[in-house]
């Protein structure tokens, strides 16, 4: 069993019957007594989160994970139907494991999915990039340098003027941001 010293970005863990995914964690050390490690995570079943400290030194329980790409495509109720890339076999993903970067899901789309030893899927994340249309921009208003646009999805983001309806955007999904304009 591995000690809080294992303890990195995206590392699963299991704690309290719940498993979590960390987020986040600092190591703190206090002037008086043991270190402590803050750990923020996210519960995999139900998207919460939360914070857990532990002692420095304190085993943890690390799921091993397996990362897999698999292609998007298409939707089913609360589940994404996606293809494996390498078996070609069909899997249901839920809708929940992509959070707010559901919306600039296209299909045909390669998606990184993480399961654990049990192939259960825990985890998934799109492309860092989404290749989008414009569907409406407003009039640019003269001595500023950006406007709001809408693309594909219904997703709102600000853009430098010379952007028009009918154009094609790359754009960053992690904080959905404009990065250029795609000829």
């Amino acid at each position: 069993m591995a000690t809080t010293s294992d303890i990195s970005k995206g590392a699963f863990f299991r704690y309290n019957n719940e498993l979590l995914n960390v987020i986040d964690y600092d190591h703190i050390t206090p002037g008086k007594g043991n270190a402590i490690y803050s750990v923020k995570c996210r519960n995999v079943e139900t998207g919460k989160q939360s914070e857990v400290r532990f002692r420095s030194g304190e085993k943890v329980d690390f799921i091993r994970v397996e990362e897999t790409e698999m292609q998007y495509l298409y939707m089913e109720g609360d589940f994404l139907v996606c293809m494996n890339q390498e078996t070609f076999e069909q899997s249901h993903i839920p809708k929940i494991l992509f959070a707010d970067t559901i919306a600039f899901l296209q299909e045909g789309m390669v998606l990184t999915i993480r399961f654990d030893e049990n192939e259960k899927p825990l985890n998934g994340n799109l492309p860092k990039y989404a290749e989008l249309e414009v569907t409406y921009t407003e009039e640019g208003v003269k001595g500023k340098s950006l406007k709001v646009a809408e693309v594909t999805g219904g997703i709102k983001l600000q853009v430098p003027l010379f952007v028009n309806t009918g154009d094609k955007l790359k754009i960053n999904i992690e904080d959905s941001s404009y990065v250029e304009r795609v000829k």
